[in-house]
């Protein structure tokens, strides 16, 4: 599959935005390049050379999802380690500014090869039902009022 070369074999680091709403998570549906399987999971992507966390977060979101959003603080942190895959991915939790859900798309893939399929309200008492990636996040979300968060200094 060509959808894995932009994003194997090399170490990534990936900011993403968890935006909760009338107890719903945002979620996109995608094609995992490191599966190949079908998941849902928080928008989100690779942070640019000299871009940080936040703006990484509110750049990726915008490009997934069509929303602008707030960065509030670090809620989860997660290592992938799987064969050809390395990437450190922090999750943050979000609130919208504007705009309403709808898919983006990844500007680093062509139009043949682009790996969003869907962007959906999930609800958080329904989150088994779905294949939610990372799945240590689940008990975060399913204990959402009882969330712990990490504040980032701004350099």
């Amino acid at each position: 599959m060509t959808a894995r070369k932009p994003f194997s074999g090399r170490l990534r680091l990936r900011a993403c935005g968890v935006l909760v709403e009338n107890e719903r998570l945002l979620a996109v549906k995608l094609r995992s390049p490191v599966t190949e399987q079908m998941i849902w999971t928080p928008p989100g992507g690779e942070v640019e050379f000299g871009e940080s966390l936040k703006k990484a977060v509110q750049r990726e979101f915008a490009e997934e999802t069509k929303v602008r959003v707030q960065v509030h603080g670090l809620l989860h942190v997660e290592e992938l380690i799987r064969k050809g895959f390395h990437a450190v991915e922090c999750y943050f939790e979000v609130s919208r500014i504007t705009g309403e859900p709808e898919l983006g798309t990844d500007p680093e893939l062509g139009a043949h090869e682009q790996l969003l399929q869907k962007v959906y309200w999930l609800p958080i008492t329904e989150l088994s039902h779905f294949k939610i990636v990372p799945e240590q996040l689940l008990s975060k979300l399913k204990d959402w009022e009882n969330r712990t968060l990490i504040q980032l200094s701004d350099y």
